[in-house]
């Protein structure tokens, strides 16, 4: 017994060492963690003083306890502000190495969060070495992830270093749009220091677009911040931006006063920094860094400071240049009053220019940009009257019902085909219209378009005749989707205005150099024809032959107005030959070439329609994500009436999320949530999901947009509101397994 008690002793007095010693190594770890963190506050303290190596030094310390402790995230973290420093230095080439093993850490623990700030830092090493492309694609990285990883807050400093890339590229409209961002979210965070120094760039960004008036209200907005919060830096910049603005606007004794006020307070800054980097140039910092680039530093701040000498003096120069310039432009005005006032009239006509000029493209900017706007929001609610109104068609509505509805879907399609004509004369004007050449068969085209538009003739008992000419090649190189444009727009018109009446299609050569021919189409009715004095306006946008024939025949006058400017970008032209009472001849010339290969007959191309009862859609799950409830209700009650299973959110943070837990054959994206937008939520789930199909399910259609939805990671667009066809058919290929072909490229 005595001896059963001697081992339950010996076992708990081990037991007790090992618990005590394993306690003792815990303890050590958190005391460890806690020193860490007490110098990476006390790096903060100093670095915010402006004592960067006494901060590096802080940092390099709890680095090596960071090693000890292999404390993945704090390692990350650690390298990320050892860089922030080195780059403050001017130490770029070390900022580097030290960013790419933070990225390098923060991405194998999928530290996101941290991943961002590096991002966002990388991005400002870049724009200082002018690589501005390279800045942006880094600021648009960390935007993604602090998005992802709901780190809101963060996203302003990443938006203010993205405008002043864009203004270093001069791009200022985008950089207004970042700044607007940044003081959005800068005021809801209450970050005084991004808050003041977003209006003062927006101050720089204003006065480059000519509007000074506002450029200083924001800046003086953005000095009144800095001052109250003591932020010695923005106040500085918000200085010198004052006199830039002051002298854009020829006021120089406030540009010079400001400019002074920028030169005094830079030269203290710098006092300063020579005063706080004093104590770093001694004991274990001369050990750790070498005496070059000690030297180098101190020269550095020595050049800043002649630059700033430099500067005084300049101005100073240049206000007595300007007075001198004064005194000689009067002395010259009273001897030579006659030739001073033809180049007045001379410079001012040429001002006159550059404003109108630009006036003209800021309207044609701000007009595509409310067109944009206006047919989205229009083609809002159509993609819900079409939609209801086809659901209503198929669920065996009352007799007396059917008329009405097939009325409400005319007027439907008939808004879509007007907003869908405004657009295009938007993008024509805009030279936003490419060509697209393929090899096609052209006498087939002529063909097929007189075959579509036949049931609207024989309606108004008109007979289509058409004249080929005999020997004409009939397989061309050429963009067969414009000509086909342009033929149904005139063949169309032609018919309406023609009734019990005969209307002519021809075509031959008029032009052949070796392969190249110019071709002549002539398209000729018997109907109403056109007085003399409308004539030469029907080419003009809503322009028609009056309005008796407006209000009878209908139609927005801007069929001609789009096939004039489809022609001008074939390179060809277009005449017009009418005589009232008699008739109309439109005739268009373009050039084509020649091409040995034959287009495949359409009989050869037919296949079986695609139906989605033939697939297996027991497994197939479907996320609309939709913010419109009626939408929502559309799109569901179609993808349920095809048989398919789905869920619906309706923000883009909701989509993650739903995407992260479930699993989903095909995501449809609403474009304009709010929240984050379908693009900045189809971003997101690829940076963690790159199989899954996304389309584009939204109403925005404009060609200058579609680059944005293929970098964004849509696999395609399904434009609203939709034909069921063209839907059925992408959802068809997608879950038979074919490949998704895109429309972006």
């Amino acid at each position: 017994m005595s001896r059963i008690k001697y081992y339950i002793f010996v076992f708990l007095a081990c037991f007790s060492s090992l618990f005590f010693a394993q306690q003792g190594i815990v303890e050590d770890k958190d005391m460890l963690s806690v020193r860490i963190q007490e110098r990476v506050n006390q790096a903060k303290l100093e670095s915010d003083r402006g004592d960067y190596y006494d901060a590096l030094n802080n940092l390099d310390n709890a680095l090596e306890m960071a090693k000890t402790l292999d404390d993945k995230e704090s390692l990350g973290k650690i390298h990320t502000k050892i860089a922030k420093l080195r780059y403050l230095v001017g130490e770029t080439d070390k900022a580097n190495i030290s960013l790419s093993t933070a990225i390098q850490i923060q991405r194998e623990n999928d530290d996101y969060g941290n991943l961002a700030v590096s991002y966002n830092i990388q991005g400002v090493v870049y724009n200082t070495k002018e690589q501005y492309d390279v800045a942006l694609d880094y600021y648009n990285s960390a935007k993604n992830l602090f998005e992802q990883e709901g780190l809101e807050e963060y996203i302003s400093e990443v938006t203010l270093n993205e405008a002043k890339t864009y203004i270093a590229l001069g791009r200022y409209e985008e950089a207004k749009a970042q700044l607007e961002k940044t003081i959005i979210i800068a005021k809801k965070y209450e970050q005084s220091r991004l808050l003041s120094s977003a209006f003062i760039q927006s101050g720089r960004v204003s006065c480059k677009l000519k509007n000074t008036d506002l450029a200083l209200t924001q800046v003086e907005e953005g000095l009144s911040i800095a001052k109250a919060f003591k932020l010695t830096e923005n106040i500085n910049q918000a200085y010198l931006t004052l006199s830039d603005i002051y002298k854009s606007r020829e006021d120089y004794k406030s540009s010079y006063e400001y400019i002074t006020k920028h030169i005094k307070l830079s030269d203290s800054i710098l006092d300063v920094k020579r005063e706080n980097l004093a104590p770093g140039i001694s004991g274990q910092f001369i050990n750790k860094y070498k005496d070059a680039q000690n030297e180098q530093l101190k020269q550095q701040i020595d050049e800043v400071s002649a630059e700033s000498n430099f500067t005084r003096v300049t101005t100073i120069l240049s206000i007595a240049l300007i007075t001198i310039l004064s005194l000689l432009t009067l002395s010259l005005y009273k001897n030579n009053n006659i030739r001073l006032k033809t180049n007045n009239m001379l410079h001012k006509k040429n001002d006159e220019l550059i404003v109108a000029k630009e006036k003209a493209e800021l309207a044609s900017k701000t007009k595509a940009n409310f067109l944009s706007t206006v047919t989205h929001e229009l083609r809002t609610p159509l993609y819900a009257v079409t939609g209801l109104t086809n659901m209503l068609l198929d669920e065996n509505p009352k007799e007396h019902q059917i008329p009405h509805l097939k009325s409400l879907k005319f007027s439907g399609d008939y808004l879509l085909t007007f907003i869908n004509d405004i657009l295009q004369i938007n993008k024509i004007e805009a030279n936003k219209v490419e060509l697209d050449p393929e090899i096609f068969n052209l006498k087939n085209k002529i063909e097929n378009v007189m075959s579509a538009l036949a049931n609207s003739a024989k309606d108004n008992g008109t007979q289509l005749h058409f004249d080929y000419e005999k020997g004409l090649p009939e397989t061309y190189n050429g963009d067969q989707l414009k000509i086909s444009q342009i033929l149904i727009n005139l063949l169309g018109n032609a018919i309406k205005f023609t009734k019990d009446g005969d209307i002519w299609v021809r075509t031959y050569k008029i032009d052949q150099k070796d392969n190249k021919y110019t071709l002549r189409f002539e398209i000729e009715d018997n109907g109403i024809g056109i007085t003399k004095e409308k004539q030469d306006q029907m080419f003009e946008s809503f322009s028609q032959g009056s309005v008796q024939i407006n209000r009878k025949y209908g139609g927005t006058g801007l069929g001609l107005s789009i096939v004039k400017g489809l022609i001008k970008i074939l390179k060809g032209k277009i005449y017009l030959k009418s005589e009232l009472g008699k008739g109309t001849t439109f005739f268009f010339e373009i050039p084509l070439e020649k091409a040995e290969k034959a287009e495949v007959p359409i009989a050869e191309k037919a296949k079986k329609p695609n139906k989605m009862e033939d697939l297996d859609l027991s497994n197939v799950k479907i996320l609309i994500v939709e913010d419109n409830k009626i939408n929502q209700m559309i799109t569901k009650k179609i993808l349920n009436k095809m048989g398919l299973d789905c869920d619906v959110v309706d923000n883009g943070e909701a989509a993650v999320e739903q995407v992260k837990s479930t699993v989903y054959n095909v995501v449809l994206m609403d474009i304009h949530m709010p929240g984050i937008s379908g693009l900045e939520a189809t971003k997101i789930i690829r940076t963690f999901n790159k199989d899954i199909v996304i389309f584009a399910l939204t109403a925005v259609t404009l060609e200058d947009k579609m680059h944005e939805f293929g970098e964004a990671g849509f696999n395609d667009i399904i434009p609203k509101p939709f034909k069921q066809e063209d839907f059925e058919g992408k959802l068809y290929d997608v879950l038979s397994g074919k490949e998704v072909v895109s429309s972006f490229f």
